[in-house]
């Protein structure tokens, strides 16, 4: 471990000011740009011992072109391994840091068992590791053993991290993303007194499934206790005292206290797992104690994710100023606010960045009266039917599609003409569906609000619950916000749960309500609405029916709800949040012709070109450029034309996958323009419905099915179930029975084999693959090689990027080269495999050298190229 830190604090003080703290990170990032490939080297490494027997972990270290340097150890989610990571571990690598990428006990090709991040296995291995980068000459070292590191990871691996930080002085910073700070209240939220609370048995069941065992019903690779707990909870939907002490001990809230690193904690918005609050309920323990926080509220989360190119600027913008020396802390409070901005190169709304200095005194709440009488709601026996609000892993994504948007109450609909907000459950109509069921719900309304206002954090209200015949109640709390056409919202899809307990049957007790914490940016003329129901399909729920009303606490059918807000300035604003909705509205006043010009020049934008209406891909001076200057796609062009089987081929760090993801949608461009049957690709474009794709991972869910993921894939799109082509593409995926089995329990080419299923569904115009024979044997390679070529003799047009140059040769009828983001090459495949020049076939080449330099020419015998891979590693080089 460095110095203590309040020491490296004063030296990082007196480097400079802000412009020459800026000017040295821009002269670091060039410094440390390469375009010379990551080495990396592969090792098992000894773990702690297990039942007498040894443990291996399977680790992946990554150098920079400059050592020795300051390492970070990288560690991944649940249910992962060090292959997930390797984006990321690269990108680390390319600004200066050693990384060593790791699978956890239990998971890839490392060995144990799972024990979900216990001190004595999980934290010990951390710290093993550690050690053994203290070995490594490439590594910065402080003292004898004591390595120049910090350690980072997302969920599992960022829970590892704080616990290691806890337990293992030598960590100089850490950087956890979307994690715990409690485990037995993130699985068992909201407990009522000595109660556990209500059980989260989706989100649980799905993460039991990320290590499955040999037979059906086995532990698998779990530990015996942690699978025994699991089974004893997810048949009674409780927790009992050991189940709580094994969920605590896997919990960074026991060694807050201890953390002395530097420590940068992201969370998502949208994660229905772990929610904003343990991401603050960590700040605050960490920061309680001297030592330096930043909190970041981010976009994504376990329910919408985010690619590790957006997460690494965070982790470097943390560890730079600690491990690297360059720039400084900064521990300012950082919020995403969704649809803050719009994005010049779209025209679309998109999140900006809210920055507070400090995160404790910038939150407060604004008081906001609701109304409504008391309302009777039920629980079904075993709660079905149930709610369904979000699919771990998919968030919202039922709620998004599902129809939210029926008619709001409207004035008199269900209060007195002149009333200022509608009452009860017509607050909500329209609800009904996916989200809420009726009978199911109680509504609480505002009036429509006079101005916008900013959603960050957890609100909270009192509300009376009587039950009707029984001493406990289990409800859910949701925050719901309708706009004045009567479109309905449940920000992030996210409730929160209300465990009741000693409850006298007929007599009201009055309880606070922490709805979810959301952050939503709220228009003036929409509505605020309380939302209590019964039942929701992500958790346990009591099988003996129930019924409650609910009321507004105290005899008046008013009552206040405290809005969580956030004070800060918005990027690029340089405005306090409260002075931009007048600012906006001002300027719709002042420069309406200004807008109304802006919206026809962004509309002339989106219109297809002329003659490219049936050209699948164009592709014209293609740059990205990330934000530490790095240039993965340099000014690349080139088209595609129906019928076309294209492979994209370069070797690591060519830009394969980056063009590929701009050609989704994915990411924005720097620069140029991709068109997609003649209209410019942009987030959520229409023309993407005409795609098929396995770029950025299927994202299967192991707990169900193969036939289920396909089904839950397409009802996602909002399409009609037999514009699919199930069969179709059931017929090409060749799982036979297995097509029922659950996902958990495929090898890596079955599931390969389902993902490539699932982007054929509904036999898209344009399919686009990136690696699609990963996982596959042989003759299954072969089977694919067919399955593309057919595809393409029906008039569509398929796009693989493959680094398997025999398989291209075979399979594609036209190339596209690339190489440190530049275009190398491009066209049909027999003219780059000619690339070479004409050749002539002499029967003798040594008469034929004896002629040529009778006429004074100068000759030299060369093999003919045959051969794709020749003249693939002829363009890019040697240095490959």
């Amino acid at each position: 471990m460095r110095a203590p830190f309040q020491g490296r604090r004063r030296l990082v003080a007196v480097a400079g000011t802000a412009v020459l703290a800026l000017v040295a990170a821009l002269v670091a990032v060039v410094a440390s740009s390469t375009d010379a490939p990551v080495r990396t080297q592969s090792q098992m490494v000894a773990g702690t011992a297990e039942n007498g027997q040894p443990v291996t972990l399977d680790t992946s270290v990554y150098l920079p072109r400059t050592v020795p340097a300051p390492a970070i150890l990288l560690a991944h989610g649940f249910g992962g391994s060090k292959d997930d990571l390797a984006d990321a571990a690269r990108s680390l690598a390319r600004r200066g840091y050693v990384v060593l990428a790791y699978s956890a006990r239990g998971f890839g090709r490392s060995g144990g068992l799972v024990h979900l991040d216990a001190p004595e296995y999980e934290v010990a291995d951390a710290s093993k590791l550690i050690s053994y980068l203290a070995t490594l000459p490439q590594v910065l070292r402080d003292a004898p053993g004591d390595p120049r590191v910090g350690v980072a990871g997302p969920s599992y691996g960022g829970a590892l991290g704080l616990l290691t930080a806890g337990h293992d002085r030598r960590i100089d910073a850490v950087a956890a993303d979307i994690t715990w700070n409690d485990l037995s209240e993130a699985l068992f939220p909201n407990a009522a007194g000595d109660q556990p609370g209500v059980f989260k048995k989706q989100w649980a069941g799905v993460l039991f499934a990320a290590a499955p065992g040999e037979q059906p019903g086995a532990c698998g690779r779990f530990a015996p206790d942690l699978c025994a707990a699991y089974q004893r909870a997810a048949a009674t939907g409780e927790a009992d005292a050991e189940i709580l002490a094994l969920l605590r001990a896997a919990s960074p809230a026991g060694v807050l206290d201890r953390i002395t690193a530097p420590t940068l904690l992201t969370q998502g918005e949208r994660d229905s797992l772990f929610s904003l609050g343990q991401a603050d309920a960590n700040a605050r323990g960490i920061a309680a104690h001297g030592t330096p926080v930043k909190e970041i509220w981010r976009s994504g989360g376990h329910d919408r994710t985010t690619s590790a190119a957006d997460l690494v600027p965070y982790v470097d913008d943390w560890f730079g100023p600690v491990l690297q020396g360059r720039g400084r802390l900064d521990t300012s409070f950082e919020v995403a606010v969704p649809g803050s901005g719009i994005s010049a190169d779209t025209g679309q709304t998109v999140a900006r960045s809210l920055r507070a200095d400090d995160g404790a005194t910038s939150r407060r709440t604004n008081q906001v009266a609701v109304a409504g009488p008391p309302q009777t709601i039920y629980a079904p026996a075993g709660g079905s039917p149930a709610a369904v609000t979000t699919v771990p892993g998919l968030g919202a994504l039922l709620t998004d599609a599902a129809a939210l948007s029926g008619a709001a109450a409207r004035p008199g609909s269900a209060a007195s003409p002149g009333s200022a907000a509608p009452s009860g459950p017509a607050a909500l109509t329209g609800l009904a569906g996916l989200a809420m069921i009726p009978g199911q719900v109680a509504a609480f309304a505002s009036a429509p609000l006079p101005t916008g206002m900013l959603v960050g954090g957890s609100s909270t209200i009192t509300l009376q619950v009587t039950a009707r015949d029984t001493t406990d109640a289990t409800l859910f709390a949701s925050l719901v916000v309708v706009d004045p056409d009567g479109g309905v919202d449940l920000p992030n899809g996210l409730v929160a749960p209300i465990r009741l307990t000693g409850l006298r049957p007929g007599v009201p007790k009055s309880v606070t309500v922490t709805l979810p914490g959301v952050v939503a940016q709220i228009p003036a003329g929409h509505r605020l609405v309380v939302a209590v129901g019964t039942t929701d399909s992500a958790y346990h729920l009591p099988t003996s029916p129930r019924g409650y009303t609910i009321a507004l606490d105290g005899a008046s059918v008013r009552g206040d709800l405290a809005v969580a807000t956030i004070d800060g300035r918005l990027a690029g604003s340089g405005l306090p949040w409260s002075w931009l909705v007048v600012g906006a509205a001002a300027m719709a006043l002042l420069l309406p012709g200004a807008l109304v010009a802006e919206v026809r020049r962004r509309r002339r934008r989106r219109a297809v070109a002329d003659g490219l209406e049936t050209v699948p891909v164009v592709i014209e001076g293609l740059v990205k450029e990330y934000g530490d200057g790095y240039r993965a796609v340099d000014g690349v062009s080139f088209r595609v034309e129906s019928g076309q089987v294209v492979g994209l081929l370069g070797p690591n760090g060519a830009g394969k996958t980056t063009a590929l993801r701009v050609l989704m949608g994915l990411i924005r461009p720097t620069a140029g323009t991709v068109r997609l049957f003649g209209e410019l690709v942009e987030p959520g474009a229409p023309v993407l419905s005409k795609v098929g794709t396995l770029v950025e991972g299927p994202g299967l869910l192991p707990h169900l099915s193969g036939r289920d993921n396909l089904r839950l894939f397409w009802a996602a799109t909002g399409r009609p179930p037999r514009d699919a082509r199930l069969d179709a593409a059931l017929e090409i995926a060749g799982l036979g029975p297995s097509i029922e089995r659950r996902v958990g329990t495929y090898s890596q080419g079955m599931r390969q084999r389902l993902a490539i299923a699932q982007a054929m569904l509904g036999l898209p115009e344009l399919l686009v693959l990136d690696e699609p024979t990963n996982g596959l044997d042989p003759p299954q390679i072969a089977e694919m090689r067919e399955v593309l070529r057919r595809y393409a003799t029906t008039g569509r047009t398929v796009v693989i990027s493959s680094h398997l140059l025999a398989e291209v040769e075979q399979t594609c009828t036209h190339v596209v080269v690339m190489h440190k983001g530049l275009l190398v090459a491009a066209g049909p495949v027999e003219e780059i495999v000619g690339a070479g020049g004409t050749q002539l076939a002499v029967a003798n080449p040594e008469e034929a050298q004896r002629i040529l330099a009778a006429a004074g020419m100068t000759s030299h015998v060369m093999p003919a190229q045959r051969s794709l891979e020749e003249v693939f590693l002829k363009m890019i080089g040697a240095d490959q």
